[in-house]
């Protein structure tokens, strides 16, 4: 069986883990054992939170829906239920960002809420 030098393979398998773990501090950049425990559960944070940040936008639209729905005299619940009855498919994300930008747009919107279907 020939002879395998495994220098240029594993120097680039360490290479890659020291340069995702570029400006973190001390030994955490500099020895590999550290940086790859460190860059491991920087992974686990970033997956993590990618899922979290979906959880905290949603809530952030329910937030600002709600405060404009209840300037029209309607609540949340009501606003979306009415919306779904009068066939309006508009996402959560575009009504917040009516609410906060265009307030008579989303007056208009709630008005066909408040009709009844």
């Amino acid at each position: 069986m020939p002879r395998v030098r495994r220098g240029f393979k594993a120097r680039r398998r360490r290479n890659k883990v020291l340069k995702q773990a570029k400006g973190y501090v001390g030994g955490r950049r500099k020895l590999l054992r550290t940086a790859s425990e460190t860059v491991e559960r920087a992974m686990a944070f970033a997956y993590r939170d990618r899922k979290a940040k979906k959880r905290e936008f949603r809530k952030l639209w329910i937030v600002r829906i709600n405060a404009a729905a209840r300037e029209q005299g309607l609540s949340y619940s009501r606003l979306i239920d009415g919306l779904n009855k009068s066939s309006v498919a508009l996402d959560r994300k575009i009504l917040a960002e009516l609410a906060v930008s265009d307030p008579q747009g989303f007056a208009a919107v709630a008005g066909l809420a408040k009709q009844p279907a």
